[in-house]
């Protein structure tokens, strides 16, 4: 009962300092405690994510740069945001706030958002974002579990927390994202008719948040484990695979490789992907360079949040092919 009544204090001090705007001695007098309890209280509301921070970063900041990508790929907006660091892990955190500011202002109306919850950059950004001003009726996973439980737990636990912020349904795909054999997926979604469901309502996507990595192993994930091997991805790339979007793979120019790959993912396709009526994509970084121009090259996705470094990356070499509408791949089986 008395952590339930510490909780409760919590949550009135941080409403009536976040909500209210009343001033740290105002709240101390009004509840009559100390200033300094009024602080602490305030310092473990962020903790506990009862209060989130994002900085809001205006817009445009580097107009001349997004101006060149987006002409350069016809995407329909760039936001480009300087790093502080070059560390992956504190990019990830600046383009997630970036990420989370953006879709808090959303302005057209969605009603099904397919979220790319294996994504740490997208789960940065859960984690960051404020409850939407544009609600929505659901949010659907775009691929299965993917990784050890610990991350599966994870990545569920982000698509709830971004449907709360929503005001959606959460719609989870609870099947392995990269399956053993075409024969064993087909096996799978015959007797599991939620994820036959989560997979038709990508069908009509109003917005798709996705996912952008090089074609090698994540980090986060090990050869074979609810995943691709060594071995998959170093034939992939020797077709030409230099990135992948929510595991379909992309040569340089952003043409879809077609790989026996292409058949183990349970998750959206690249038909889905493309008739989605927007597709937004958080992605920066060295290691990802080639990847997302690729993405952007092929018309994958229409709405990129970047560092500098990598917008002017982008704007190097020759550029991409003219093409009326990115194609999905028929899939071949490699020997």
């Amino acid at each position: 009962m008395a952590d339930v009544d510490a909780q409760r204090l919590m949550i009135k001090v941080a409403r009536l300092y976040h909500t209210h705007g009343m001033r740290q001695t105002d709240i101390a007098k009004r509840l009559q405690i100390s200033q300094s309890r009024v602080s602490r209280l305030l310092a473990q509301a962020e903790e506990a994510s009862i209060v989130r921070t994002v900085v809001a970063v205006p817009q445009h900041i580097h107009a001349e740069l997004e101006d060149q990508v987006e002409a350069r790929y016809g995407l329909s907006e760039v936001h480009v945001v300087d790093a502080v660091s070059h560390d992956e892990t504190e990019l990830s955190k600046d383009l997630a706030h970036a990420m989370a500011s953006l879709l808090y202002d959303l302005a057209f109306e969605v009603r099904t958002v397919a979220f790319t919850s294996w994504s740490k950059t997208l789960r940065l950004m859960v984690d960051a974002l404020l409850p939407l001003r544009t609600r929505c009726e659901r949010v659907v996973e775009t691929l299965g579990d993917l990784g050890p439980p610990r991350l599966q737990h994870d990545a569920a636990r982000s698509t709830q927390q971004f449907a709360g912020l929503t005001g959606g349904e959460p719609v989870f795909l609870r099947t392995p994202g990269v399956v053993p054999s075409p024969e064993i997926k087909e096996l799978l979604l015959s007797r599991d008719p939620y994820a036959r469901g989560a997979l038709e309502l990508l069908d009509s996507v109003d917005l798709a948040l996705v996912g952008i990595a090089p074609s090698e192993m994540d980090p986060e994930l090990r050869s074979g484990e609810n995943f691709f091997t060594d071995e998959q991805y170093e034939r992939v790339r020797e077709q030409g695979a230099v990135g992948e979007v929510c595991l379909h793979f992309l040569d340089a120019d952003g043409n879809p490789i077609a790989s026996e790959l292409e058949e183990l993912v349970v998750g959206i396709t690249l038909e889905q992907l493309r008739n989605a009526r927007h597709r937004w994509a958080v992605a920066g970084g060295e290691r990802k360079h080639r990847a997302i121009r690729a993405a952007a090259a092929g018309g994958w996705i229409d709405t990129l949040v970047t560092d500098a470094a990598t917008a002017r990356f982008l704007l190097e070499g020759p550029p991409p092919p003219t093409r009326p509408a990115p194609a999905a791949p028929a899939a071949t089986t490699t020997p």
